[in-house]
């Protein structure tokens, strides 16, 4: 009877483990290897700026050799470059010793797992048949930058900021309640145009992404003055205030909702324009509602401050990657 080929995929922890887990089941393209895939999976961090990729192959030939692999894998959720132009790599191989590592964000946003499904049924299917060829269907080894950043936001699941924020959205729902029956807020936001809402909607998400920055200490500086250093943390930055972008812009809608429902159930315009002695309609709660949203997320949020680390570590690469380093180097010592 023909041995099965043993697989091992080495992801980090989290996100590309869950990955990894759901690619346990692959099987050859085509039905046309009979032999079959034994696919196991060992979830271990990888870091990419205190270890090249070379190292991290040759750790991934140590588990190979402990795990009696025939193929491994690594799956990171870290961009690597190539050393020589600079570009972001997709996967690196070394088809001699059946190595490869797949960077998941390089794969790009929505689609991820199963992009990543192809990608990783291709170099097995290719190392498994010829260890001199590589993979046998064509995949490209470089991304673009913008690719990559879509990943690793995708990566980093701006929709977790939510409820990491959850004691600054009761906070900023308070002051939304009673904003919303203050005639002098009526007064305000009845008096501003739309074009200096839109501003305030701008400025009061700009503000409180500042806030959440410099609160959680989340701003990545280089660890030293080489141009890899300093891409890596422009890269990690970027990543990390579009993830915040996106988890406050969810906040604010969120918090408009609920407004403009409070204002709905509680208000009549009529009466407010009779005390106010001017003519309102229920168009105007939504103005009203627009208005207290931006006042009572600066409000809200800045008053009080992240719920829990994990919010931070979901939102930002560069907590991440300490994490990474701490694990590595205790598991050195």
């Amino acid at each position: 009877m023909t041995k099965r080929i043993r697989v091992g995929l080495v992801a980090d922890p989290a996100s590309p483990t869950e990955t990894a887990r759901l690619l346990s089941d692959l099987k050859p393209p085509g039905g046309e290897d009979r032999q079959g895939w034994d696919i196991k999976v060992v979830s271990e961090p990888f870091a990419m700026d205190c270890e090249d990729v070379d190292t991290a192959l040759a750790r991934l030939r140590d588990h190979a050799r402990q795990h009696e692999w025939d193929i491994v894998i690594g799956l990171t959720e870290l961009p690597f470059r190539d050393e020589a132009d600079g570009r972001y790599l997709l996967t690196e191989t070394d088809p001699r010793q059946r190595t490869a590592l797949l960077s998941l964000p390089a794969l790009g946003g929505f689609g991820m797992r199963a992009r990543a499904r192809h990608a990783v049924r291709g170099l097995v299917s290719g190392m498994a048949k010829d260890p001199q060829a590589g993979h046998s269907e064509p995949m490209p080894r470089f991304t673009s930058r913008g690719r990559l950043l879509a990943g690793m936001v995708l990566a980093n699941r701006p929709w977790l900021l939510v409820p990491g924020l959850k004691s600054a959205l009761v906070a900023a729902l308070a002051t939304g309640a009673v904003a919303t029956i203050n005639s002098t807020v009526w007064l305000l936001a009845g008096s501003l145009s739309p074009w200096r809402l839109i501003v305030a909607t701008i400025a009061s998400i700009a503000l409180v992404v500042a806030w959440l920055v410099i609160d959680g200490e989340l701003w990545d500086r280089p660890d030293d003055g080489s141009a890899d250093a300093r891409e890596r943390s422009r890269l990690y930055n970027t990543s990390t205030l579009i993830t915040l972008t996106i988890g406050v812009i969810i906040c604010y809608l969120a918090l408009y909702l609920v407004n403009l429902a409070w204002a709905l159930f509680v208000l009549d315009p009529a009466v407010m324009g009779g005390y106010l002695h001017a003519t309102l309609s229920y168009g105007d709660l939504f103005v009203l509602s627009w208005f207290v949203a931006s006042a009572a997320t600066v409000g809200g949020a800045l008053g009080t401050g992240l719920e829990s680390e994990e919010a931070i570590r979901a939102a930002a690469y560069s907590k991440r990657e300490e994490e990474r380093r701490n694990r590595l180097a205790s598991e050195k010592t």
